[in-house]
């Protein structure tokens, strides 16, 4: 059949091409010598040029059907997959609804992950499955400065899987992620979006001992709309892996602007097994407190430092690990004379955040770490053991 519309079509070739020679012949063309030579060029010809168009890369159009296609079945496989796992939570306190939000089966235990604020001051929990069981439920353990908590449902309904904890090495700035959860109440809702940012942090609601405030480092930013109700549900990577739990939002109406943060799997993985087995977490504590300004080079031209990176420190607690292992601070936040922490355990300090970053995800309570400071223009190696944070 190809050949015969082929040799069709070469055929027409051959009649339109004697039409024109009979119109405007040239004296430079030459006669083929018969029919068949026409037809066989002819067909050799459009044979090649069809050859070519095949060999072209698909068009951009086809390429982003392909790739929303496929994103769109990903993103119903996920929600297949996790939503079964996520719950609608009913706090009250003495009989009256207090707050409601969500969280996800951590175990087959029961053992369900949320957020600190949706369970706080709750006396009585309620949790609603998504097939519409549903199971009341007791507190097993919190943590305010991770605004983790742990509830155990009484019941799970048969079938219902734990979702699974992500590697957080994995997480990318630029990846898709959804977000899975009961905003305003509207059970079960699917948010999309990328992570936006890596290593925010979210600061705690309770004071340090220094007059500051403790913080949550390695939180992850993102841009898929979360709004009241969300927090404690999953965001999850499009395996339907838990990356993070959604917690706050950055905005001026209460309300989705595009900037929302979830607490770091990291976080999820190290403090949860604590709360579930002891009912809390005991957080590595130095006793060191250091100013929130940025190290401009302006500043670090005032404070005599040797390099605008690093932490410099402006306030040692009383007895604590910093205060006994020497650790000297400046006499004011824009005065020199304070040490500047440059390093732990062979691992680089460049601001605040890295600190707290290795002090929370890589250290326990009672070890003894090394810190690089830069004192007086010399760099010295202080040994410091780590006690509990008060």
């Amino acid at each position: 059949m190809r050949n015969s519309h082929l040799l069709l079509f070469a055929s027409l070739l051959l009649l339109v091409g004697l039409a024109c020679n009979a119109v405007a012949p040239s004296p430079q063309s030459t006669n083929p010598s018969t029919v068949d030579d026409v037809v066989e060029s002819a067909v050799a010809t459009i044979e090649a040029r069809q050859g070519s168009r095949t060999s072209q890369p698909a068009i951009n159009a086809s390429t982003s059907g392909i790739i929303t296609a496929d994103l769109e079945s990903s993103l119903m496989a996920l929600y297949e997959r996790a939503n079964p796992a996520v719950v609608f939570i009913t706090t009250e306190q003495e009989a009256l609804a207090l707050a409601n939000g969500s969280g996800f089966l951590f175990d087959s235990e029961g053992h369900i992950v949320t957020n600190n604020h949706v369970v706080a001051e709750g006396d009585n929990f309620e949790v609603q499955y998504s097939d519409g069981t549903r199971s009341r439920a007791e507190l097993v353990g919190s943590d305010v400065d991770s605004d983790l908590a742990v509830l155990r449902a009484e019941t799970v309904p048969e079938g219902v899987q734990p979702l699974v904890l992500a590697d957080f090495e994995t997480v990318r700035v630029g990846q898709f992620v959804a977000a899975i959860g009961n905003p305003f109440a509207e059970q079960g809702s699917l948010s999309f979006g990328i992570v936006s940012g890596l290593g925010r942090t979210i600061a705690s609601t309770r004071p340090a001992d220094n007059g500051g405030t403790y913080s949550l480092p390695e939180v992850i930013q993102t841009d898929a709309p979360i709004n009241p109700g969300n927090s404690g549900g999953p965001l999850l990577n499009l395996q339907s892996e838990v990356i993070g739990v959604n917690s706050t939002i950055r905005s001026t109406t209460g309300f989705n602007s595009g900037v929302g943060f979830a607490i770091p799997v990291a976080a999820v993985s190290r403090i949860v097994p604590s709360l579930i087995e002891n009912g809390s977490y005991s957080y590595p504590y130095r006793g060191i407190g250091s100013s929130p300004l940025p190290m401009i080079l302006d500043m670090q031209e005032q404070l005599e430092l040797p390099q605008p990176g690093g932490v410099y420190v402006t306030s040692v607690t009383p007895g604590s690990p910093a205060d006994n292992a020497g650790i000297v601070p400046a006499p004011s936040a824009i005065a020199p004379g304070g040490d500047l922490i440059i390093g732990i355990d062979a691992e680089e300090v460049r601001e605040f955040s890295d600190l707290i970053s290795y002090l929370v995800f890589q250290t326990d309570v009672g070890q003894t770490v090394e810190l690089t400071i830069v004192r007086n223009g010399e760099t010295v190696t202080v040994p410091l053991t780590l006690s509990e944070r008060p």
